[in-house]
């Protein structure tokens, strides 16, 4: 069974999704990708994260064919660009969202980057789009501890998550970040869980994931759901992938297995500046 992560208004949702940044970029892949998606749902990964920004709307596309006549069982993120984060253009791109996701609704609205549009103008955005009911939560990507403070100062209390990239080679967020979201009771999503495939081939990983009965990627998978109030959103864009990730869930890591991971990707000593892939 996926274990699910709590929204701060109480709503839970799986805390393995699916992501989709690069897909619909190559027409060969079309049939794939819509499958996997599909197959993702049918094994309880119903959260599925998308942007405007991923093939510049066409991974949008690609979920509305993957979830036709499955909306009520998926709960769909989506992202904004940051320059259409103001008061005029934020209405605008959601609505071009969700003719190109053919819903009427989105779960989750990030902005998905900080621009120059001031905080406070996108959380006044963002709440309007929730009072119409455009969206039903909102919340940020790729924002630093200083940034989640800001917001929240310029009145955006009701964030409901930030998405970071997160693995583990990349622990920086573990220093200050990740501590101060669940202090806010705000769960993080993390994107590129498997650095973006390059952790499948790491040898050392390999070889405990063997004594373990995973995979390379499978264990990099499960040491970020074994963090507190976290949501990871890989890619995998055929069904045997999606059916792979599942292994995931169904194995908890020891405090050994733990501390051995620590020795071979050790957490951050010091604050590190938040990246981006």
């Amino acid at each position: 069974m996926i274990p699910r992560t709590k929204l701060p208004d109480g709503e839970t949702v799986p805390a393995l999704g699916q992501g989709t940044w690069m897909m619909a970029e190559n027409p060969v892949r079309r049939t794939s990708e819509v499958n996997a998606l599909r197959r993702g749902i049918d094994l309880g990964l119903s959260l599925i994260d998308t942007a405007e920004m991923y093939a510049e709307g066409g991974a949008e596309e690609l979920v509305a064919e993957a979830i036709s006549g499955r909306r009520d069982e998926v709960f769909l993120v989506s992202k904004a660009y940051p320059w259409n984060g103001s008061a005029r253009e934020l209405p605008l791109a959601c609505a071009r969202s969700l003719k190109r996701l053919k819903t009427d609704r989105i779960d989750l609205y990030l902005l998905h980057w900080r621009g120059d549009v001031p905080l406070a103008e996108t959380v006044a955005g963002m709440e309007r789009l929730r009072d119409a009911g455009h969206i039903r939560h909102w919340g940020v990507s790729n924002f630093d501890t200083a940034d989640m403070q800001e917001l929240v100062a310029a009145g955006g209390w009701r964030c409901a998550a930030n998405q970071v990239l997160y693995n583990l080679t990349r622990r920086g967020p573990e220093w200050d970040l990740l501590p101060w979201m669940r202090q806010q009771g705000m769960p993080t999503m993390a994107y590129s869980p498997v650095e973006q495939g390059r952790l499948a081939g790491h040898s050392e990983l390999a070889h405990m994931g063997t004594s373990l009965g995973l995979t390379a990627a499978q264990l990099a998978l499960a040491w970020v759901l074994s963090r507190p109030e976290m949501i990871a959103i890989p890619k995998a864009a055929d069904p045997a992938h999606v059916t792979a990730n599942l292994r995931a869930v169904e194995l908890g890591l020891t405090p050994a297995v733990l501390s051995d991971l620590d020795q071979i990707f050790a957490p951050p000593c010091r604050a590190v500046s938040l990246q981006m892939l």
